[in-house]
């Protein structure tokens, strides 16, 4: 690294959060802090009630309609790639391909870079920006699928699957169990690329966000509530729930659906037996574990810090790169967890 001072001293874990404490901010604070800086819009990062936050123009959008009021007293909006000041610290905000308006925090102040990455993945997503890796000193990675039986396998191909399905069942309901925020829209706009025309039926906790990627240019096409379907128009036709309804009552309703679930953990078949899933889609908005490390290659980071997952595997593998890997749950002051 350039400097000697040491990025822990300056960037550790608290238990708000993870705090920057020259700038006097948090990083995706989970309990409420004065100032904020937000990477996306999930849950696990942006939560409500924040004095100062400072993210993109689509996050703050999303955080403004799953919160309402209660989102932020106040937003400063990020342009991405647009540097801002806080406390001395050099701020920027730089496309992570998670989902929409997704960004990594890169940190800048005496002579270090540090990279938040939030969550992101490295492949194309038409309804978000694409990732961008940032040369740093400290690269800051998830792991969500941080061990090396997770390789997504490419979008056609899972969709191409799913197509066929509805071709060999043509008069059977595909209830498909999606997260609302970012594998909702990504898999609507999959199918619209995939030339799929027909209406898509929502649940309805999902048409607001749905109705805000549209705010932002991303075209869903014909997306309907299911609750105003009737029976019969469900008949050979697409419904995405959120993981639950598609389990649970709104699979009642339906005759013989096909139960469709897309997500990373459709890898491990053992997830998909317990969940009933008759046609598991292994489509994920994080990074699988090539991904990963072709993003450690990439920032030419000597220190990886890594959280969000299981961190033994990807450890290790960073001693093989001969890369300084750390949790990010053992960084703090002086080296002691904090």
């Amino acid at each position: 690294m350039a400097s000697l001072l040491r990025p822990d001293t300056w960037l550790y874990p608290t238990g708000r959060g993870l705090y920057c404490a020259p700038g006097d901010f948090y990083i995706d604070p989970g309990r409420r802090v004065d100032r904020a800086v937000v990477t996306h819009g999930h849950g696990d990062h942006a939560r409500p009630r924040n004095v100062s936050v400072l993210a993109t123009a689509e996050t703050i959008e999303i955080m403004k309609v799953r919160y309402g009021a209660r989102a932020a007293q106040r937003f400063q909006t990020a342009v991405p790639g647009e540097a801002v000041s806080i406390n001395g610290v050099t701020v920027t905000l730089v496309p992570a391909g998670h989902i929409l308006g997704s960004a990594q925090a890169v940190l800048e102040w005496q002579g270090q870079r540090i990279v938040v990455s939030g969550d992101y993945k490295r492949r194309r997503d038409p309804t978000c920006e694409l990732f961008e890796p940032v040369r740093c000193d400290v690269f800051i990675t998830e792991a969500t699928f941080g061990l090396p039986i997770f390789r997504h396998e490419p979008d056609a191909r899972e969709i191409g699957r799913f197509l066929a399905s509805c071709r060999m069942f043509p008069d059977r309901t595909h209830l498909v169990g999606a997260y609302g925020l970012g594998k909702c829209q990504r898999f609507i706009a999959l199918l619209r690329d995939a030339g799929y025309d027909a209406p898509v039926w929502l649940h309805s906790g999902m048409l607001a966000l749905c109705a805000l990627y549209g705010d932002f240019g991303i075209d869903l096409g014909d997306i309907r509530p299911v609750s105003e379907a009737r029976k019969n128009d469900l008949a050979g036709g697409v419904v995405i729930a959120p993981p639950g309804e598609a389990s649970g009552r709104l699979a009642r309703r339906v005759s013989d659906p096909v139960n469709v679930f897309a997500s990373g953990w459709m890898r491990v078949r053992a997830h998909a037996r317990r969940r009933g899933v008759e046609l598991p889609l292994v489509l994920s908005d994080h990074a699988d574990w090539p991904e990963i490390i072709e993003t450690v290659r990439d920032t030419g980071a000597e220190e990886v810090w890594v959280t969000h997952g299981r961190e033994e595997a990807l450890l290790h593998q960073m001693t093989r790169m001969g890369v300084n890997g750390r949790a990010l749950s053992s960084v703090g002051r002086d080296g002691r967890v904090s």
